[in-house]
């Protein structure tokens, strides 16, 4: 069961989220301003597996608690949501900017609420798989110089991100970044899964028995995306290609303000902000360079 610290000082948006969310399976632990929420996770980094944060809060106020939080190396996989009447588009991209990844304007629909939920935690997990997968690739992974993987379901691609990330000096944020960079691959790409079906099909919670139909289609089979890495001095460089028609890509490196409550669509954002230091679409957006900072670069840099 997880546990979700709400900071919310207003009475009433207290009582709309414990009816919103009491039937979700979740335990709920409330408090009420900035400081108190703070001391429960500094208290116990790992006890809760989401956080919803009013931006609005008494004694250090949410994007206060969000410095802190994402300065602070234990909450690495803590998803915020960030709630609060402050919609102007200006606002909304200052909570991103801080770190705030899933964002609710006041006031909201249950169905809202227990989706972002959902898709936070969802992300969480991946989080956590991801990182649970770097332990046990073996030392000999830091001998790679070049290589060409191909892959073509999220799993494989999930796996693939974990030992990848292991090359560079972060990570975790690295194989976070890739493995948003290569689902998309898979399910947008190969898979032709639009943005509106995977919204419609996150909200049926039908997303993976879509993904596995499709998988198993006969003009499937034979279709991969691929993932080309080469290990320099001072950068490790991934492209990652698929074999499908292409996306808009330009309108995924940013938030939209048109997308900003919806609950996916921001993966490549985070995976441009947090992951790396240069993200690049090539052509019809079937092919994605990103370059990051390596593990050798940055001990060279500390020696």
């Amino acid at each position: 069961m997880s546990e979700l610290l709400i900071i919310e000082d207003n009475p009433n948006d207290v009582a709309i989220i414990n009816e919103f969310l009491k039937d979700g399976g979740y335990r709920l632990t409330f408090a009420d301003d900035g400081l108190h929420g703070w001391g429960l996770l500094d208290a116990a980094p790992e006890r809760f597996d989401l956080l919803i944060l009013d931006r609005s809060i008494p004694r250090l106020d949410g994007l206060g608690l969000l410095a802190r939080i994402n300065a602070d190396s234990r909450f690495s996989a803590l998803p915020v949501i960030m709630q609060t009447s402050a919609n102007a588009p200006e606002q909304v991209a200052e909570g991103f900017t801080a770190g705030a990844w899933y964002y609710l304007g006041k006031p909201y629909k249950a169905q809202s609420l227990q989706r972002i939920v959902s898709g936070a935690l969802d992300d969480r997990n991946n989080r956590l798989e991801l990182a649970r997968l770097q332990t046990e690739i073996s030392d000999v992974w830091s001998l790679f110089r070049e290589g060409c993987f191909r892959f073509r379901t999220p799993a494989q691609a999930q796996l693939l991100a974990a030992q990848l990330g292991t090359l560079c000096a972060n990570p975790s944020q690295v194989a976070l970044g890739l493995s948003e960079l290569m689902l998309n691959a898979v399910e947008h790409g190969n898979l032709g899964i639009t943005y509106k079906e995977k919204g419609e099909l996150l909200g049926s919670n039908d997303l993976n028995a879509e993904i596995e139909r499709r998988l198993a289609l006969p003009e499937q089979l034979d279709r991969w995306a691929e993932v080309k890495v080469a290990r320099q001095a001072a950068m490790v460089r991934f492209r990652i290609e698929d074999q499908g028609a292409g996306f808009d890509w330009s309108n995924f490196l940013d938030i939209s303000s048109e997308r900003i409550f919806d609950s996916h669509g921001r993966g490549i954002a985070m995976a441009r902000h947090l992951a790396f230091s240069e993200l690049c679409y090539e052509g019809k957006g079937n092919i994605v360079t990103a370059l990051v900072a390596s593990s050798i670069a940055e001990s060279a840099a500390v020696s």
